[in-house]
């Protein structure tokens, strides 16, 4: 460029262990002292330009503004800033590495990176050149860098800025909280430990600007230093450099799990039946709500940062709130990122004035952002108003939320709508009891159907699955009431042997592993699903609304039918793992839209207790009856469909195959 600028900026990549390699001394002063360091390259850089001719305009060694990158510091506990522990060390000016969760995060403004002043006293050397250059240092507010009131070093004449050298940057201020927020957040904690945990302001500059994005994990490199805004003091830390957090998931599952699959190996529908099975027994006796704890353990694998995941949302009817609300939270503890949404907060990102003076918009979290990857767990849905439910839709259907930023009020000259991903799945129940007093119910229902009017039919229809809780019958309640007494007098005690043998953290494990597996669907599968998708269009349509199967199903019965693969610890989809996400998803479309003519049981995962081998083998018959059934569905209403029926359909399938 031609044009001339008042300060011409570097950035600089370092490797802090090759440079001590060369010259210990170097590579120490970088760490410890990194804005000293820093004028040594400076003085680098200018005689460097200088003596290639690089930037004719350049003309003082102040014109030449340095930041240092590391590109990773020694893994060493000095070096490592933690956002929950005291003292915050803010005063030392050096590189400290430190990770958290972004919750909050302002719009982009400009900042100034330098400026020239000249000196209105004409005879002083300083009225004309480069000398009196004003850059930006770290923790430095805008009036630090620009303002009327400086003078001159040499005959302390008033300084005046030449503003049409001024140079201006990016800048974005975020809030950064440590990763245990998530343990306070999940409204149940397996391990009771008491910490203190305070969010902290990051200053993204430059080329940095917009490289977080909210709800994710970061490692951060930077200084650590202190604004005054005011009488308020303020600890934040200058970012130098910015990197994704993705720990790593447990490389295997435990012995116990390992030795209960290869007893199930015979089917592959019994190591999933007995999961389920055996779940939550710390908090529900083995054998009791199966097919929600099946239900539960596919969602939990099904969770996944990526974009374009796989979905699962769970809504539960039911008359049994404090059971299944103590199920639910319990789950939520088996992930990293499991959130109870504290009803006097919003579910979805808002936005408020940054609290640091500047009056721009800042857009905080919230709990379905805070939830990335995992579940956000929002209780009782009747509890929430029409506007909240609306929006919850919009967000099943889209996966993102549009916050809208007035600009007059922030100080913008525009609107601004900024849209942020959600990529969470969303469990939540219904009390069948209240609701029914809330409301006049309706007569002309169908075979199978229930009464779900109090809940909008797009809302309902935007969750994965439907499944309805019915209160234990008397040969199952007195289980359950025995765990709730036994529990209530010992919190603490194992009431079974399998709570041995499968503890919490074993089931941790196993959902880390089992969600990181990448599974394909096998030909067979998906004929299977095509089939039963197109042959239920059919079936399920009236002469007003058409058909009354939703355009996601297909969707949610391959994300079911991926979960149950998972489940099962396998890399292909296949038949069999179909069967099961089509009578999962099938009994969900009875309680929304009454029986079809495929006709499946009331519970037809587990239409029996499992009590031994016998009863396994038992369900591995029905379920093979089932599929016989389906196959025979889709041969008369979607006869189009090839579908490939194996030869030995009469025997259930090894589970390695």
């Amino acid at each position: 460029s031609k044009q001339s600028y008042a300060v011409y900026r570097f950035v600089i990549s370092i490797n802090p262990s090759d440079i001590a390699e060369l010259d210990a001394t170097l590579g120490n002063y970088i760490l410890h002292n990194p804005l000293q360091a820093a004028q040594i390259f400076q003085s680098v850089c200018f005689v460097a330009i200088k003596t290639l001719s690089l930037i004719e305009q350049l003309q003082t060694e102040a014109q030449i503004s340095i930041l240092l990158k590391p590109t990773h510091l020694p893994p060493l506990p000095s070096y490592v800033l933690s956002l929950s522990t005291y003292p915050f060390n803010y005063t030392s000016q050096r590189f400290y590495m430190s990770e958290g969760i972004v919750i909050a995060m302002g719009t982009v403004t400009k900042y100034t990176q330098g400026a020239r002043f000249l000196c209105t006293e004409e005879t002083c050397p300083f009225a004309e050149g480069f000398r009196c250059i004003r850059v930006h240092c770290p923790g430095a507010t805008e009036s630090a860098t620009v303002r009327t009131d400086f003078v001159c070093s040499l005959c302390s004449s008033p300084l005046q800025e030449d503003i049409k050298f001024r140079v201006l940057g990016d800048k974005q201020t975020v809030e950064m909280i440590d990763a245990k927020i998530l343990n306070a957040l999940k409204g149940y904690s397996i391990e009771k430990s008491y910490f203190r945990i305070q969010a902290f302001t990051l200053f993204l500059r430059d080329e940095l600007a917009n490289k977080m994005t909210i709800g994710n994990h970061y490692r951060i490199i930077g200084i650590p230093t202190c604004v005054q805004n005011g009488l308020q003091a303020t600890a934040c830390i200058e970012v130098n450099s910015v990197q994704l957090y993705k720990p790593n998931g447990p490389s295997s599952v435990s012995d116990n799990f390992k030795y209960l699959l290869s007893l199930t190996s015979s089917s592959c529908w019994r190591f999933t039946a007995v999961l389920a099975n055996i779940f939550a027994s710390q908090v529900v006796p083995p054998g009791t709500y199966n097919t929600l704890k099946l239900a539960i353990l596919l969602s939990l694998v099904q969770t996944s940062e990526k974009e374009n995941a796989d979905y699962l949302d769970l809504l539960i009817m039911t008359s049994d709130t404090l059971v299944i609300d103590r199920l639910l939270n319990y789950s939520l503890c088996l992930l990293p990122r499991g959130i109870r949404h504290p009803p006097s907060s919003d579910i979805f990102p808002s936005v408020s004035k940054d609290k640091h003076g500047t009056g721009s918009a800042s857009i905080q979290a919230c709990s379905a952002v805070l939830a990335k990857g995992g579940i956000c767990y929002i209780g009782d849905l009747s509890s929430y108003k029409k506007d909240k439910l609306e929006l919850l839709q919009s967000v099943l259907e889209s996966r993102t939320v549009t916050v809208f930023i007035p600009g007059k009020k922030y100080g913008e000259e525009a609107d601004q709508q900024v849209t942020v991903s959600v990529q969470t799945n969303f469990w939540s129940f219904v009390d069948v009891d209240s609701s029914s007093k809330k409301h006049i119910q309706k007569d002309n229902f169908l075979i199978g159907q229930m009464d779900v009017s109090l809940i909008p039919v797009n809302l309902v229809d935007g969750f994965g699955l439907l499944i309805y809780n019915e209160f234990p019958s008397c040969r199952l309640s007195s289980p359950v009431v025995h765990h709730i007494l036994k529990k209530a007098m010992n919190p603490e005690a194992m009431l079974y042997k399998v709570s041995q043998q499968f503890r919490t953290q074993d089931y941790e494990e196993f959902i880390l592993f089992a969600r990181n597996l990448h599974v394909v669907l096998s030909s067979e599968a998906e004929s299977l699903i095509q089939g039963y998708y197109l042959a239920s269009r059919r079936v399920r349509r009236d002469s007003i609304h058409g058909s009354t199967l939703s355009a996601s199903a297909l969707k949610i019965l391959i994300s079911l039918a991926k979960a149950h693969a998972k489940l099962s610890l396998r890399q292909t989809v296949l038949e069999e793992d179909a069967v099961i996400a089509i009578l999962l998803l099938e009994s969900s479309l009875t309680l929304k839209h009454g029986t079809s003519a495929l006709c499946v049981a009331p519970n037809p995962v587990f239409p029996f207790d499992l009590s031994d081998e016998n009863s396994l083998q038992q369900r591995d018959i029905y379920l093979i009856q089932c599929h016989h059934q389906l196959l025979k569905f889709i041969a008369a209403y979607s006869p189009g469909i090839h579908i490939n029926t194996h030869e030995e359909l009469d025997e259930p399938r090894d589970s390695s195959q």
